[in-house]
């Protein structure tokens, strides 16, 4: 007689069953996402160089019409936010510089104050924070409106009229959002600075204005305005083309705006941090 098999072995196969199906399932559920960032990888890599093709052959084309639109786009990138980043600009001088400033006259080393303000403000939290908050107020809204306008049919109606919705609705908010946010960090930048020393000085820390500015002067470099410049433009050319594509690249209907402008404002943060990543290794080996 041949021996029944144990109903622990049937459990044991039951088992194994599960959870290959769970490993397939979650194989499958990875491939698809992988699919789906390298499909949308190469749909803002195309947008972007079509949009780069556009700025560069078609700049002065029209000028009377598309540069009036990129002077709109500076003032809402950077004027209309000059009250929002004046005061981060001093929240973030009271919580950092002031702060790090008195901590750093407790132990005696106030000498290090210029090169750890450059360090923090000036290559990081200052060009990233400006971003981040020209990707609240102004990249939501560029989605909104361009999706708005897709699901109207206003883009194809543009079309229709033999104009370039690239050149009139694109490259404004590219050279736009990138001079915006560079001006912007530029103010942050002092802003912070100045309101730093001042909390600094009404905590009685003994370092005088002529010794911290000249600690900053000390510590920063050539490479520092120049990657600056770079980086602040790189973070307003990817926030537009990342939010101008979302508005534009495939049909949508009015439900479905909220839906992309989620997706533009998540794909836009992860593209400013792996580039901001990128800056601190080139700073790392300058």
């Amino acid at each position: 007689m041949h021996d029944a098999p144990t109903p622990t072995a049937g459990l044991d196969s039951s088992g194994d069953t599960l959870q290959v199906r769970w490993a397939r399932r979650y194989l499958n559920w990875i491939g698809w996402r992988i699919l789906r960032l390298l499909h949308t990888v190469q749909g803002l890599g195309a947008f972007g160089l079509i949009t780069l093709g556009v700025i560069v052959t078609k700049f002065k084309t029209a000028s009377h019409v598309i540069h009036p639109l990129i002077r709109a786009q500076i003032h809402r990138a950077g004027v209309r936010l000059l009250p929002i980043v004046s005061f981060v600009a001093l929240a973030l001088g009271l919580v950092v510089i002031g702060q790090t400033v008195a901590l750093l006259s407790r132990v005696g080393a106030t000498t290090y104050a210029g090169a750890i303000m450059v360090t923090v403000v000036v290559r990081e939290l200052g060009p990233l924070i400006t971003a981040l908050l020209v990707l609240a107020r102004i990249g939501t809204a560029i989605v909104i409106e361009l999706g708005t306008a897709r699901a109207l049919g206003e883009v194809e109606a543009l079309e229709a009229l033999g104009i370039d919705p690239i050149h009139y609705l694109v490259m404004p908010r590219v050279v736009g959002l990138a001079l915006g946010i560079f001006s912007l960090t530029v103010y942050l930048i002092l802003m912070a600075l100045g309101g730093g020393y001042l909390f600094a000085f009404l905590q009685d820390v003994p370092l005088m204005p002529g010794d911290y500015f000249s600690q900053l002067a000390t510590a920063l470099r050539w490479e520092d305005f120049v990657l600056l410049a770079l980086k602040t433009c790189a973070f307003g050319t990817i926030i537009a083309v990342v939010t101008c594509f979302h508005g534009l690249a495939r049909p949508l209907r009015i439900q479905e705006v909220a839906e992309a402008t989620t997706r533009a404002v998540v794909e836009s943060l992860v593209a400013c941090t792996l580039l901001d990543a990128l800056f601190i290794i080139i700073y790392l080996l300058m």
